[in-house]
């Protein structure tokens, strides 16, 4: 995205983050800001927390917006307003995910119904916003869509098997939008290991502290750290499409 001299490279454009109420949609929420985005934070269950993150953002031009992974015509809703309030839509951050901890092994803990939710947050709800937002990127001729993804997508090890399938099927579905989405658009992952969010129920500080010393660079992980990643890919990696930009510390080596 090119800006002219002198300027934030965000200065008038507009970003659309779902799951922006927290973890590494707050995080990547805040960065865009700061570098001049106006930002709509989607958020699901969150509408506290999606309001008081809109309040702290600096610039103006920032609002929160409900949007469920299962709706799509929530979704649709929510992109009819970003046209109305904003004529324009650059950006689109797709964090927002579901997952709980389940043994790889325990089939039966694996249910149906865990399965579908897991699927419908982790790959429906980023197709179903891409297909809503599409439209009104497509008019900007520079616009970028930055998935979440996971590690787990390649490395098969993460909380249960339904979720290593989900991002590797964000994984895949990613490159396919990238080459039929290019070249208003632009398509790419940003692969996270373990984060410090407390994404996944029941790993704690402990947890995080000795998974980081398994890596090569034996740090932590934090949102910060996977949204200085999304605001690379939308700002410096501007030659970038149908990729993968893996922030895990080494982990998956």
């Amino acid at each position: 995205m090119s800006s002219n001299a002198g300027d934030r490279p965000l200065d008038g454009k507009v970003a659309v983050v779902t799951g922006g109420s927290s973890g590494i949609g707050a995080a990547s929420a805040r960065l865009l800001a700061a570098e001049g985005a106006a930002v709509v934070v989607g958020y699901n269950a969150g509408a506290e927390r999606a309001a008081s993150l809109v309040a702290e953002l600096p610039g103006d031009g920032h609002r929160a917006a409900r949007m469920p992974a299962e709706d799509s015509a929530a979704l649709r809703a929510v992109a009819a307003e970003v046209r109305s309030a904003y004529g324009r839509c650059d950006v689109l951050v797709n964090s927002a995910g579901f997952t709980r901890a389940i043994p790889h092994g325990d089939l039966d803990a694996l249910d149906d119904e865990m399965f579908d939710r897991i699927l419908i947050s982790n790959v429906r709800g980023p197709f179903a916003t891409i297909r809503a937002l599409a439209p009104l990127m497509r008019e900007t001729g520079d616009a970028v869509v930055v998935n979440v993804s996971s590690i787990a997508a390649f490395t098969a090890v993460g909380s249960n098997v339904a979720y290593c399938a989900s991002k590797a099927a964000l994984d895949t579905m990613s490159m396919s939008l990238a080459r039929v989405l290019g070249s208003e658009i632009r398509v790419v992952c940003v692969s996270p290991g373990a984060v410090d969010t407390g994404f996944v129920p029941g790993r704690d500080r402990a947890w995080q502290e000795k998974a980081a010393q398994a890596t090569p660079l034996k740090r932590i992980i934090g949102p910060q750290d996977v949204a200085r990643a999304v605001l690379a890919c939308v700002t410096h990696l501007t030659s970038t499409t149908g990729s993968i930009v893996v922030v895990d510390g080494g982990r998956h080596l």
